[in-house]
């Protein structure tokens, strides 16, 4: 694919627009992507039309009045006869630079930000202020105002829909689900704890179908909420409002109003991710102590960035344990940029691995529970998997914010093709799905190459699989990689079955699907296929690599994986 292309035009009066847009200009090429940057006067105007990607930086002058390099780009923006069609190809930003002691503070960035809206530009996001008062250059995008008591009315809680709500469930309103059983499907002694956890979704007029994808929204844990707070010197039950600085910035949907520091940092703020350069640049704009400032400047500058992948990247060390290495900065940082500094937990998504046909109001997922070791004391734990696994329904109910999308995966809705279905570990998880609907709509040719280690250790759902070949409903392909001296696995297994697949996909139009982890298991199965379509149906390789390829364009193969 061709590299993008950004544009960075620039306003300067006194050179710092300049700066600042040349400054982005390196991180573009430093990113990989292909960008140049222009004073707006020096750029021929009616091109714009044809830019797909452009930030513009703009300093205000005197009264509101733009800068003397930009004069001419701003008389012709602002002609009454250019259409409203005329940018609708762009996606665009605007950066102002001003002063804030000024009445028409960044009066040229807002101007121009409405203006590229009525000629039909798409804004990438709000238009940015600079403030040359500010202590930082930059506000905070929110203000947060202390309530000193609490409120007589209203209580704080997620923003959830309701059993028998008329709204579907979504990001901004998630269902809160009962968890209704969290089962361990790994043998005592396997090295990985996996999940079957069923949750029941009775009046959330949620509807799914196979290869459908569930999103779950987590929560940190109470241990690093604790932390956070402690060392952040923050009171968890301290309520606030939040109050965004400019008029078009809006707060964020799943926020309450007021809010507590402890629901603030325990639903938004992802503390267990692994920080960017970004965060410690802002740490280091914050920071007021000359040690760790020194080390925050060096961690962002663009020669600290190999000792800051040994510091933070490779180690998987996260914000939390950052700001634990910096305790003066952390101690000092305003609540008000607690949003700009840390990312928002972001929804994981999971396969379905069930139907509402064999399981009514009902929605289950498998879920491998992420823990690994770095050099760090303490282990690396993924935050949606370990907060699932250590929810126990059997200790009192259990809601999970969830809703459903529409996955990658289609299945075919003519009763007499077959499927072929591919999926080692938890990869089976929306195949189970598959099977059971098509089970339950009378289409018995389903294919399974499960793969897994131990017959006894990690064999999900093997008496379902055996009843179901009893009733000559499927036909199972296991794989033990770990049971013989030679590791066997779901590609061996294909080639194994050359003939079968080639009839399959061959005579009989099947289809054929592939899920699981991304690493090196998609290219060993696409081999294995290319390898029985020039055994068993004769065709030389750049024949078969076409076949391959128009399996694709028709989808006749399709794949979800994932890292």
């Amino acid at each position: 694919m061709p590299s993008p292309q950004l544009l960075v035009l620039f306003g300067s009066q006194t050179g710092t627009a300049q700066d600042v847009s040349e400054r982005l200009g390196r991180e573009a090429q430093r990113r990989r992507l292909g960008c140049r940057v222009q004073a707006l006067d020096s750029y021929p105007v009616v091109n714009l039309i044809n830019e797909p990607l452009v930030i513009f930086v703009c300093a205000t002058a005197g009264q509101g009045d733009p800068p003397d390099n930009m004069k001419n780009f701003w008389r012709f923006i602002f002609r009454k006869n250019l259409p409203s069609t005329a940018l609708c190809q762009m996606d665009f930003a605007v950066l102002g630079l001003g002063d804030s002691s000024y009445a028409k503070f960044n009066f040229v960035a807002k101007k121009l930000h409405r203006r590229l809206l009525q000629l039909g530009g798409s804004a990438l996001l709000p238009v940015c202020l600079g403030d040359d008062q500010h202590e930082l250059g930059l506000p905070s995008k929110f203000t947060l105002l202390f309530l000193q008591e609490a409120p007589s009315t209203g209580s704080e809680g997620q923003r959830v829909a309701h059993p028998g709500s008329q709204e579907s469930p979504s990001e901004s309103k998630p269902f809160l689900a009962p968890m209704i059983s969290n089962q361990r499907v790994t043998g005592p002694s396997h090295f990985q704890d996996v999940r079957l956890i069923e949750f029941d979704i009775s009046g959330s007029g949620i509807s799914f179908a196979a290869g459908d994808v569930v999103l779950i929204q987590p929560s940190n844990s109470a241990a690093h909420v604790q932390q956070f707070c402690q060392v952040l010197g923050l009171d968890p039950d301290q309520l606030f409002t939040l109050q965004p600085r400019e008029p078009d910035v809006s707060s964020p949907m799943r926020l309450p109003q007021p809010c507590s520091m402890r629901h603030l940092v325990s639903y938004h703020l992802d503390i267990a991710s692994v920080p960017r350069r970004s965060f410690f640049e802002l740490l280091a704009c914050l920071s007021l102590h000359e040690l760790e400032r020194e080390k925050l400047l060096e961690f962002s500058s663009a020669q600290g960035q190999e000792e800051l992948f040994e510091y933070c990247n490779r180690p998987r060390r996260t914000i939390l344990e950052v700001l634990c290495d910096f305790p003066h900065t952390a101690a000092a940082i305003p609540p008000d940029y607690l949003l700009d500094l840390i990312p928002v937990i972001r929804p994981r998504a999971f396969s379905i691995a069930s139907s509402l046909l064999t399981h009514p109001s009902r929605l289950q997922i498998l879920v491998a529970v992420v823990q690994f070791q770095t050099r760090l004391k303490e282990p690396r734990r993924g935050l949606c998997s370990s907060w699932l696994a250590s929810l126990d329904p059997g200790q009192g109910p259990v809601g999970v914010p969830l809703w459903v999308r529409p996955g990658s995966l289609a299945f075919p809705e003519t009763p007499d093709t077959p499927v072929i279905m591919v999926g080692p570990g938890t990869g089976v998880a929306p195949f189970r799905a598959a099977i059971q609907e098509r089970v339950a709509q009378g289409q018995t040719g389903n294919f399974l190459f499960f793969g897994c280690r131990w017959r006894d250790q990690d064999f999900y759902w093997e008496a379902e699989w055996q009843e179901l070949e009893k009733r000559d409903c499927l036909t199972l392909v296991p794989a033990f990689s770990r049971e013989q001296e030679q590791k066997v696995y779901v590609q061996h297994r294909l080639r194994e079955l050359g003939s079968l697949v080639w009839e399959l996909l061959d005579r009989q139009g099947a289809y054929f699907y592939l899920a699981g982890n991304a690493k090196s298991m998609p290219a060993d199965v696409s081999e294995a296929l290319m390898s029985i379509f020039q055994e068993e149906g004769g065709l030389c390789s750049p024949d078969a690599a076409a076949y391959l390829a128009r399996l694709q364009r028709t989808r006749r193969f399709q794949t979800e994986t994932w890292a």
